[in-house]
Order: C-alpha cells, then sequence, then structure tokens
C-alpha cells in the first residue's frame, strides 16, 4: 500500500498528539503541603480503652489535611472476643514501630503520627504534642503527591524531593465499619470504626525523582486507597515522606 507525504505528515501529527497528551496526563503543579500530618491508630474491639480513640480518629479523619487510618491488632483476641478486623499484618506493623522506635512493648489505644512518635490514643494533649513535634522531621509530609482516578483506576504521582529511597504503599480502606461487639471487654457496645485499613501492598520504591505508580485492583462499595511514601520497609517503617487519600476518606 502507498502512502502520500501529505498522508504520512497527518499521520505523524496524529502520533504528536498522542504522545503529547499522554505526556500531560495528570499534568499541573503539585501542591506541597496539603497534608499536615499522617495518624494511624492502633485500636482493638476487646480493649475497653479504645472506643474514645476511636472517636477522636471519627472526628478528624475527613479534615481535607488529615490522613487518618485505623489499624486492627489481634493481641487481645485471648480475652474473649475475636477482633473481626483484626490482621496479624496490622500487628506487625505496630510492632515494627515499637522496634524501631526501641520500644519493649506494644498497646491499645497508639497512635503514630507521622510514622516517628507513637503516643496514647487517649492523650488529646500528647497527640497535638506529636503532630507538632513530627512536622518536617526527617523528611516527614514534605513530600508533593496527587492520587488521582480514572473510571475506577487509580494512579499515583509522587513529586520529586529528597528524603528518598522510601516504599509506597497502597491501604485499601473501608470509610465506616460498624461492629456489635457481644462479648470481651466492649460486651454488648456497638462501636463505629473509621477509615478502617483492610489491606496494605507494596506499590514500587521511590527514589527522589518524580514517579508514577499504579493502584491495583479497585476498592469495594464503601472503600477508597490511602497511599503513603515511607522510609524504611514493612519490617522497620521511618518517617511518612508522602500521603494522599481518595475521596471520602
Amino acid at each position: 500500500m502507498a502512502f502520500s507525504n501529505r498522508s504520512i505528515l497527518v499521520a505523524c501529527a496524529r502520533t504528536l498528539m498522542v504522545v503529547v497528551a499522554c505526556c500531560n496526563l495528570g499534568a499541573g503543579p503539585f501542591t506541597p503541603g496539603t497534608i499536615d500530618y499522617v495518624a494511624e491508630l492502633f485500636t482493638s474491639q476487646g480493649c475497653s480503652s479504645c472506643p474514645p480513640a476511636d472517636q477522636w480518629l471519627a472526628a478528624i479523619a475527613h479534615k481535607p489535611g488529615v490522613v487518618a487510618v485505623s489499624f486492627h491488632v489481634d493481641y487481645w483476641d485471648y480475652i474473649g472476643w475475636q477482633d473481626t478486623l483484626a490482621s496479624p499484618a496490622f500487628t506487625a506493623r505496630q510492632r515494627a514501630y515499637a522496634e524501631a522506635h526501641g520500644e519493649g512493648q506494644v498497646y491499645t489505644p497508639q497512635v503514630m503520627v507521622n510514622g516517628l512518635a507513637g503516643v496514647a490514643g487517649s492523650d488529646r494533649a500528647e497527640i497535638e504534642q506529636a503532630i507538632k513535634m513530627t512536622k518536617g522531621v526527617d523528611g516527614a509530609v514534605t513530600v508533593p503527591m496527587r492520587l488521582t482516578e480514572t473510571g475506577g483506576h487509580f494512579m499515583v504521582e509522587v513529586a520529586k524531593g529528597a528524603g528518598g529511597p522510601a516504599s509506597v504503599f497502597a491501604l485499601r480502606v473501608a470509610r465506616a465499619s460498624t461492629i456489635l461487639i457481644p462479648r470481651g471487654e466492649n460486651a454488648g457496645q456497638s462501636v463505629t470504626y473509621t477509615n478502617v485499613v483492610r489491606a496494605i501492598d507494596k506499590l514500587g520504591d521511590w527514589i527522589g525523582q518524580t514517579a508514577t505508580f499504579d493502584v491495583p485492583g479497585v476498592a469495594r462499595d464503601g472503600e477508597g486507597f490511602i497511599v503513603l511514601v515511607q522510609k524504611g520497609t514493612l519490617e522497620r517503617p521511618g518517617a511518612i515522606l508522602a500521603a494522599a487519600k481518595t475521596e471520602g476518606l
């Protein structure tokens, strides 16, 4: 089949338009400082001290500058009620923090702020102090990041910045889960948990340069995604350099 010079020029122009469109996908300036802090609450349905901390997380979770999640641990299951939202992986995350910070034990409720400071989840003054003290430390929440959605598919864009290398994690999160607890220390209570982590997956590594990552799978009804760029590994987590969340979290 023969092509004229005009046909070739038109084809090349169309190809160039596609390339430019692909290069501009998600274009626009990153806005640094849109996340003020990241709070991870380690909680349990079997912990009588936890409901006030669960309520605190619910009150702050949907603020625009806050990324807040609930990790349910399983080490209280033996005292009468097996936490229906717990996972050994979440207990392992809390223990990894304890080891990284030189702490000899774990407890609930505990709030981990920006991956750097673990404080009592029942002490709001201590939480506020940890938020102030960890901002910017070791690069905490200083790297711009964007999480966008197209047709149910999510893409992460991490800007160029300091503090790498780091791991990029996607957390699949249930917006709210109300549990009637029939046994254990909270027997008879109905507790609503907010931004409950159901799974955590590593998307890849960030080395300080602009990078994009695909979030695998889709969120189920009532779920969304939170993405963290965190120094260290799952086994030894460090400062959270960047965070983003989908709408509704």
